[in-house]
C-alpha cells in the first residue's frame, strides 16, 4: 500500500499545483496502459499475421482505423470513472430495470470467460513452444504466474499499473527487435497505412477480424473503473486536470498499443508474405520464423507471446472482478475468479479441440457480447443528468455513434460468416 498511497499524495500534490514538471505528470499514468493490454493480448497476434501473411502491408490502415476507435471509446470509459466516481457496471446497476441488469451481467460474464480463454491459451501456447512442454503443463505454469501476480493487487493501484506497465514495455521492444531483424519495406508499410484497400472477400474477413476485436468489451467496463477512485479530485478544477491527463494517457498508450500491432502485421509480411502465405496460426507462425529470420526471431515472438498471455490473463481476471461487483454489488476471491475463468481454457485442451480455432471462437462471442458496454457507456457519458457539464459534446457523440456503428457493422459480417449467412458484397 505504500507505493498507492505515495502515488495518491504525489497527486494531490499535482493537482493542487504544489508540484510541478514532469514527474508528477507521470504519477496519473497508469490506467489507460493497465487497458491497453487487452489490444495486445494473443487474440491480436493470429490476425495480425494471418493479415500480414495473406496481404502483406496492405490492411494497416485496418489497424489504424481500429485504434482510433479505441482511443475514442476507452477515453469515454475513463471519462465516466473520474466525473462520476463509479464503473460502467455500477451505473448500469443503478440506471437500468433489473432485467436488463441481469441480462448485461449474464452477457459480459460470458464475455469475460471467453476474453480470459484467448488470452490464457496465448501464453500457454507460447510456454509450450519455448520450453517444448506439453500444452496442458504451459497452461499450469500460466495460471500459476498469473495467480502470483494477481496477488499484488492486494497493495493497492500501484504495483499491479507498475507491473503491467513493465510487461507492456517488453512486448514493445520485442517487436521493436523482431523489426530490426525482419527486412520490412518501409515504404509500401507507408503506403498501406494511408491507403484504404480490400481486394477480396478474405481480405475483408480479415479486417472485420482486426476492427471487431479491437474495442474489448471488458476493456470498457475496466478502465471505467481504473480511474474511479484513483486520485482525490476536491473541485472542477481538479477534474478537469485529471481527464486531460487521461486523455493524454489513452492517445499515448493506445498509440503504442496500435504501433505494436502495425509491428505484428509488418514482421508477417517481411516474413511470410512471399512464399509463405498460407501461415495462420501462431504455432506455424513460430517453426515458420526459425528457417526464415533465424532462431533469435522466432524466440523473441515467443517471449513477446508468453508476455501478451499472461499479463492480458491478469486483465482479464481484474476486469471479471469488477464486473461481477459492479452489477451484483458481490465480490469473489480472486483465486475463485481465476479458477472458474480457466475452466473453458482447460476443457478446451482436454477435449483435443484445436487451440487456434478455440481463439478465433472465443472472438465470436465478444463479438455478440460487445453491443452491451458499448451502447450503455454512450448512453451515460451523453446525459447531462448523469456527467453535469462533462457530458459529451455533439462531435464525440457523432464520432462514438459512427464508431459503434462501424464496430457492430462489420460484428455482424463476423458473425454472418461464421453461421454461413450469404452477404451479397461478401464475393471475390
Amino acid at each position: 500500500m505504500i507505493s498507492t498511497e505515495r502515488t495518491r499524495r504525489g497527486m494531490t500534490a499535482v493537482l493542487s499545483g504544489e508540484r510541478r514538471g514532469f514527474l508528477g505528470k507521470l504519477l496519473f499514468v497508469g490506467p489507460a496502459v493497465i487497458a491497453s493490454i487487452a489490444y495486445m493480448d494473443p487474440g491480436n497476434y493470429a490476425t495480425n499475421i494471418q493479415a500480414g501473411a495473406g496481404y502483406g502491408y496492405m490492411l494497416l490502415w485496418v489497424v489504424l482505423l481500429a485504434n482510433l476507435i479505441a482511443m475514442l471509446f476507452q477515453a469515454l470509459s475513463a471519462r465516466l470513472g473520474i466525473v462520476t466516481g463509479k464503473n460502467l457496471a455500477e451505473m448500469s446497476r443503478d440506471h437500468f430495470p433489473k432485467p436488463v441488469v441481469w441480462t448485461m451481467w449474464a452477457v459480459s460474464e460470458v464475455a469475460a470467460m471467453a476474453t480470459d480463454l484467448a488470452e490464457f491459451l496465448g501464453g500457454a501456447i507460447g510456454l509450450a513452444l519455448l520450453f517444448d512442454l506439453p500444452l496442458f503443463w504451459g497452461m499450469v505454469v500460466t495460471a500459476i504466474v498469473t495467480y502470483g501476480i494477481l496477488i499484488f493487487e492486494r497493495k493497492g493501484f500501484r504495483p499491479m499499473e507498475l507491473i503491467i506497465g513493465t510487461m507492456v514495455a517488453i512486448i514493445g521492444l520485442c517487436y521493436l527487435i523482431e523489426l530490426l531483424i525482419a527486412p520490412v519495406n518501409w515504404s509500401a508499410a507507408a503506403t498501406g497505412l494511408v491507403t484504404p484497400n480490400l481486394p477480396d472477400a478474405t481480405a475483408l474477413t480479415i479486417a472485420v477480424g482486426i476492427i471487431g476485436a479491437t474495442v474489448m468489451p471488458h476493456a470498457i467496463y475496466l478502465h471505467s473503473g481504473l480511474t474511479q477512485t484513483r486520485a482525490v479530485i476536491r473541485n472542477d478544477a481538479e477534474r478537469r486536470k485529471v481527464l486531460r491527463f487521461s486523455n493524454i494517457e489513452v492517445v499515448v498508450a493506445l498509440a503504442i498499443a496500435g504501433m505494436v500491432n502495425m509491428a505484428m502485421v509488418m514482421m508477417a509480411a517481411s516474413a511470410f508474405h512471399q512464399g509463405h502465405s498460407e501461415v495462420a496460426e501462431i504455432e506455424t507462425a513460430y517453426h515458420t520464423l526459425t528457417p526464415l529470420l533465424g532462431a533469435a526471431a522466432a524466440s523473441v515472438f515467443l517471449v513477446s507471446l508468453i508476455t501478451s498471455g499472461i499479463s492480458s490473463s491478469v486483465v482479464g481476471t481484474m476486469a471479471g472482478q469488477m464486473i461481477m461487483q459492479g452489477f451484483l454489488h458481490f465480490r469473489v476471491p480472486v483465486w475463485l475468479r481465476r479458477l472458474v475463468t480457466m475452466v473453458p481454457a482447460f476443457a478446451v485442451v482436454a477435449i483435443g479441440y484445436n487451440a487456434t480455432d478455440a481463439l478465433v471462437l472465443s472472438q465470436v462471442v465478444l463479438s455478440i457480447a460487445l453491443p452491451v458496454p458499448m451502447i450503455a457507456l454512450i448512453i451515460f457519458t451523453s446525459r447531462r443528468d448523469v456527467m453535469g457539464d462533462y457530458a459529451s459534446g455533439p462531435l464525440t457523440r457523432i464520432l462514438a455513434y459512427v464508431g459503434a456503428a462501424a464496430v457492430l457493422g462489420l460484428n455482424f459480417v463476423l458473425l454472418a460468416q461464421t453461421f454461413g449467412v450469404p452477404i451479397p458484397f461478401l464475393v471475390n
